[in-house]
């Protein structure tokens, strides 16, 4: 007996399934295929984008200014997202997109199941009302396993899916769903299933505006829509006005549900939480020190430097030869900074999400010897994207200023990490160095203190 699971790549799961039929274990494997995770991303706005890292920072750039990206446009000099209207196009007939919990542009997905040994309705159409949750009953039912009690010690909780076996025969094809209930939410956005009928509140701001749009009060000050999925399956048909007895019925069917699943308290904030890293090991720390390489740590775990002041002061030492390469960084092609050593010169470069590239370097080379690098920003107000001023000083004497009219305003890119004494993933500034551009001198602290 074997088990896979393979995401994200559609080539990697005809590799997988063609490996099986090699082997002839095709016929007797049950495989279990899902369209996508969620609705349509729905994050690019209304213009599209170079570059996701720019509209999740709530921002946009004019189509004429995306032109300038357009023989890199798929390459890995960009970072590109669709408009909002091909995100709901691709969600048709459904409405909504991802983030949105409510409707089934945000949640409902494609499913196909084969086994060829069990499964003798080839092609046959199945409609009953199921979710993820399904999948893991559905494989225990399957293989005869019993779920288990006990793991490694420790209790397990009830598995609150239902298996999906009872479709596969062909007598069963319009039997009724033998899921009757199941809530949805995220960012407040809320959604009740029960035996065919659908209940759901009404999006008080849309997805693509990442959180920047007043919210109403998450409990009381949404809107409901109610819907007869046996006759409405991609609710087109807003039944609340009509059947207002059924509305409240569902309405409270959700509250408990969300009380079962532990689903308060709800909240509706977006870029709050976006930007609450989850878990921190640093959380009110301003002060961090570093000796040596360090690399790969996740932002969570690293000195935040947004929409505050900061120094960066890397004490080090240049051999005879001359050195150059990275001191510290955080972020990337898409956004970030880096104090680095190049061609013997100090450089702070900050890259606003690869829009800007705002620099400072000192005119005179490094010589041999201890030196101290210091960057010291002091951030105009602690507002989202404020602007400030940097200094780039070395052993106490300041060698360049500049004041820079913002900042990344909401996150550094979050598949980057914080480096010490190398760059990994991607540089600042492709024109500087490439990565990993190891510093060739010895770093004995750094330090980050922000205010």
């Amino acid at each position: 007996m074997f088990a896979a699971y393979v995401a994200y790549s559609d080539n990697e799961i005809g590799r997988v399934v063609q490996a099986v039929d090699d082997i002839g274990k095709l016929d007797n494997t049950l495989v279990i295929y899902i369209e996508g995770d969620n609705g349509t991303s729905a994050e690019g706005s209304t213009l599209g984008t170079p570059s996701e890292v720019i509209t999740i920072e709530g921002l946009q750039i004019p189509v004429a200014d995306q032109l300038k990206f357009y023989d890199a446009w798929g390459t890995d000099q960009t970072y590109p997202h669709m408009s909002v209207a091909w995100s709901w196009a691709f969600d048709t007939p459904f409405k909504w997109t991802k983030q949105v919990a409510s409707h089934f542009g945000g949640t409902r997905q494609g499913m196909a199941m084969a086994w060829p040994a069990r499964i003798k309705d080839a092609g046959g159409i199945r409609s009953q009302f199921q979710h993820i949750i399904d999948i893991l009953p559905t494989i225990l039912d399957a293989t005869g396993i019993p779920a288990p009690a006990m793991v490694n010690g420790v209790a397990q909780k009830p598995i609150e899916g239902v298996s999906m076996a009872y479709t596969w025969e062909k007598a069963n094809a319009d039997a009724p769903s033998t899921r009757r209930t199941q809530y949805f939410e995220m960012f407040g956005n809320q959604g009740i299933y029960n035996d065919g009928w659908y209940a759901c509140t009404t999006p008080p701001a849309a997805p693509w505006l990442m959180g920047t749009a007043p919210m109403p009060e998450v409990v009381n000050g949404y809107e409901w829509e109610l819907y007869n999925l046996n006759e409405d399956y991609s609710q087109a048909n807003d039944l609340a006005q009509s059947n207002p007895d059924k509305l409240h019925q569902l309405q409270e069917l959700f509250l408990l549900e969300a009380a079962k699943y532990n689903v308060f308290p709800l909240d509706n904030s977006i870029l709050e939480r976006l930007m609450t890293p989850r878990p921190s090991a640093t959380a009110g720390r301003k002060l961090f020190t570093y000796s040596g390489v360090v690399s790969g740590v996740p932002g969570g775990n690293a000195p935040n430097i947004l929409n505050r002041s900061y120094t960066i002061t890397a004490e080090i030492e240049i051999p005879a030869a001359g050195a150059d390469g990275m001191l510290a960084t955080t972020g990337g092609r898409f956004g970030g900074f880096g104090l680095y050593v190049l061609k013997q010169k100090p450089v702070f470069l900050y890259n606003f999400v690869d829009i800007e590239r705002f620099r400072w370097e000192g005119s005179d080379t490094l010589p041999p010897g201890k030196h101290t690098i210091e960057f010291d920003f002091a951030s105009d107000s602690h507002n989202m994207g404020s602007g400030g001023t940097g200094i780039l000083k070395v052993d106490g004497k300041e060698v360049t200023n500049q004041k820079i009219p913002h900042t990344v305003p909401a996150l550094m890119p979050w598949y980057e990490t914080f480096d010490v004494g190398v760059d990994t993933r991607t540089g600042v500034d492709d024109k500087d160095y490439q990565v990993p551009f190891a510093f060739t001198g010895t770093i004995n602290r750094l330090t980050v203190q922000l205010n």
